[in-house]
């Protein structure tokens, strides 16, 4: 059977609903009814033909209404003469299509969210008239974003960190947890001035809105014996912020850059240079440095021989553009073919800032030239190669 169900009927009426429809038209105060809904229905023919199940349709219609209204229309047919048959149904009131989707709850839940929106910030009407659904499972924690809101329009760019936020019920957990919410809520209603807009995505939250980040560190370790940046031994393992390493006037003129810690802390002793440690993806923490004394030295930048290896060096040269591959060729790779492993989800994007070595590397692997997904970790490589490959520098 073709005709409209009664499961049917709900069926559209929660589609109201699940569009957003329906609860934005709750935050206006407004009512989308009476609705007239789709109604297909045994054409005159099906009455001679299928008598017994229109009359079962129509039987089951009539049961199940009473939140719908059904409009009859007398049909006639040659066979079973003139009858009268569900021609049109409607929803007379928005609180009889809440019942019928068993939806009253959430609405009324709504409303007060729109109530108390309305008291407190109208600003964010038009947020919630938009994202009514995203409102409902939020409808816990409005009213503390409601606040967190009030307080940053008193304290725009606040130099303070978000630890340090003075609103009760908030704290740090809770405000790293709803920044994505908070962006969308605070560009509505924020000045410009207190709103940098070049940072955008939830990780440069406090970016955007003034808050103190947590400083990045770098860690570093000076390879040449005769450079002393602090007293002792064992002190040539070091860690400072990245403005403090910024400012870090040491006397080298090579830096290396490892991803993987034992390479980090066994890399060969080399005059006037130091070694970096590595995290993988994102490079920022490093700027400020390329803008002092990094950007003037030699880099090399030491990765896997994989995709990933060669995406993580296209992104280091977009902060350090000077730098280097070490041990990140074809060579490399082939002497050691017995220690390759597989990169389970490769990189396939385009790398502008490779050289046309790397870069037809890089395609064979993608390309899985070598093999299946190969790739040759830098841990894997033998020491002698790695000092054979400083003395070739």
């Amino acid at each position: 059977m073709t005709w409209t169900s009664p499961v049917e009927i709900r069926e559209q009426v929660r589609k109201l609903w699940d569009s957003g429809a329906l609860p934005a038209s709750l935050v206006r105060g407004e009512s989308l009814f009476p609705k007239q809904l789709a109604c297909k229905r045994p054409k005159s023919e099906e009455l001679g033909t299928r008598f017994a199940e229109v009359q079962s349709w129509t039987d089951r219609l009539k049961t199940d209404a009473g939140l719908y209204r059904l409009v009859w229309k007398a049909r006639q047919n040659t066979v079973v003469g003139r009858n009268a048959l569900p021609s049109e149904i409607w929803i007379d009131s928005q609180n009889k299509a809440l019942v019928l989707i068993d939806k009253t709850r959430e609405a009324e839940k709504l409303r007060q969210l729109a109530a108390l929106t309305r008291e407190q910030q109208p600003g964010l009407l038009p947020w919630l008239e938009r994202r009514p659904l995203k409102a409902l499972e939020l409808a816990k924690d409005w009213p503390l974003l409601l606040d967190m809101v009030a307080w940053l329009q008193a304290h725009p760019r606040p130099g303070l960190y978000m630890r340090q936020v003075d609103v009760p019920g908030v704290h740090s957990k809770w405000l790293e947890r709803h920044r994505g919410v908070l962006t969308e809520l605070l560009d509505l209603v924020l000045p410009e001035s207190a709103v940098d807009a070049r940072q955008t995505g939830i990780n440069n939250f406090c970016r955007r809105y003034g808050f103190l980040e947590r400083p990045t560190r770098v860690r570093f370790r000076v390879l040449d014996p005769a450079i002393r940046l602090l007293p002792g031994k064992e002190a040539q393992d070091l860690t400072l912020t990245s403005a403090a390493f910024a400012e870090l006037n040491a006397p080298v003129s090579t830096v290396f850059v490892t991803e993987n810690e034992i390479n980090f802390l066994s890399f060969p002793e080399w005059p006037r240079a130091l070694v970096l440690f590595g995290a993988g993806y994102g490079f920022d923490f490093l700027a400020p440095a390329a803008e002092t004394w990094l950007g003037r030295v030699k880099v090399f930048y030491w990765g896997d021989i994989d995709t990933h290896g060669f995406a993580i060096l296209n992104q280091f040269r977009a902060v350090v553009p000077q730098t280097q591959s070490f041990l990140m060729d074809e060579q490399t790779l082939l002497v050691h073919k017995a220690l390759w492993g597989r990169e389970d989800r490769q990189e396939q994007g385009e790398l502008v800032r490779l050289n046309a070595e790397e870069g037809r590397l890089y395609d064979q692997l993608r390309g899985q030239f070598w093999g299946d997904h190969v790739r040759l970790e830098q841990e894997r490589i033998a020491f002698s190669r790695i000092q054979a490959a400083l003395r070739q520098l």
